[in-house]
């Protein structure tokens, strides 16, 4: 470890809390790990890590993000916690500096996958962050964002995925239609969660296996394709899809959030590919 950092207007704490800006992450190539959980996942993965920092307190709480650190080479560096702080309010003080993630779209095809998340103009960072983490729990095999989705390197998408964002594959920038053509030509089936949808979630899964004509089997591979989180699919993007699919409301609530629904499909084709 390197000796105690205690100095919170060092030009490191400066460029360490610059990460949390996208134009400081694109200069670097680099973004910002915050908290034990997401840290505890980027050194023990495959991912490329430059430096962990903690304060005394928190490497005696977490040794084993230390030892795995150590492990991998990634350089440890303790720190006061009013440094810590200034890197990050909401590290719990715990924080690594990591590669920017990159998986082409094409990666994510290269094994034909069987259940992708895509996210179209997912705007809020804690929502895509949720759906990242649930395909994760799901099983599903990648998540695929929109350009004009936000940046999965945000802070705060970082810290929702829980440390999923470093496990699963998560291609980004990519172009609806083409990436729709590119997962239907892999042999997915073309999925938009909506609530005006024609077929009723519950009604799939009666039918799993031997769903009949038009009727879309959830047993097959699939890719489904979620919304902005204030007006979801645009007609042209459900257009894209081969059905689109509500998930029953039972109750008085007027809809699910975004990340809620997203959940609720993933696992309902996870559930019917076991």
């Amino acid at each position: 470890m390197s000796e105690l950092l205690v100095n919170p207007r060092a030009d490191r704490v400066k460029a360490v809390r610059a990460l949390a800006g996208r134009s400081a992450r694109q200069r670097a190539g680099r973004f910002l790990v915050e908290g034990p959980q997401s840290v505890r996942e980027a050194v023990s993965a495959d991912l490329v890590v430059h430096d962990a920092y903690l304060s005394e307190a928190s490497a005696a709480r977490y040794p084993e993000i230390v030892a795995a650190a150590d492990e991998r080479g990634v350089r440890v560096h303790l720190a006061s916690p009013e440094v810590l702080a200034a890197m990050s309010a909401d590290a719990q003080e715990v924080v690594a500096v990591a590669d920017l993630l990159a998986t082409p779209l094409a990666a994510v095809l290269a094994t034909p996958p069987r259940l992708v998340a895509v996210l179209a103009h997912v705007r809020d960072p804690g929502n895509a962050g949720t759906v990242i983490r649930a395909a994760d729990a799901a099983g599903a095999d990648a998540a695929v964002l929109t350009g004009e989705s936000v940046d999965i390197h945000n802070p705060k998408v970082v810290r929702s995925t829980a440390g999923s964002l470093f496990h699963l594959p998560v291609a980004t920038g990519v172009d609806l239609a083409g990436g729709v053509d590119a997962l239907r030509a892999a042999g997915l089936t073309i999925l938009a969660a909506d609530g005006s949808g024609e077929h009723d979630l519950d009604d799939l899964l009666d039918v799993v296996g031997g769903a009949p004509d038009g009727v879309p089997d959830l047993a097959r591979p699939t890719a489904w394709v979620f919304g902005n989180e204030a007006w979801g699919l645009r007609d042209e993007d459900r257009a894209l899809a081969d059905a689109v699919v509500r998930v029953p409301l039972r109750g008085r609530a007027e809809s699910l959030n975004l990340a809620t629904a997203a959940t609720v499909c993933l696992y309902a084709s996870s559930r019917a590919h076991r």
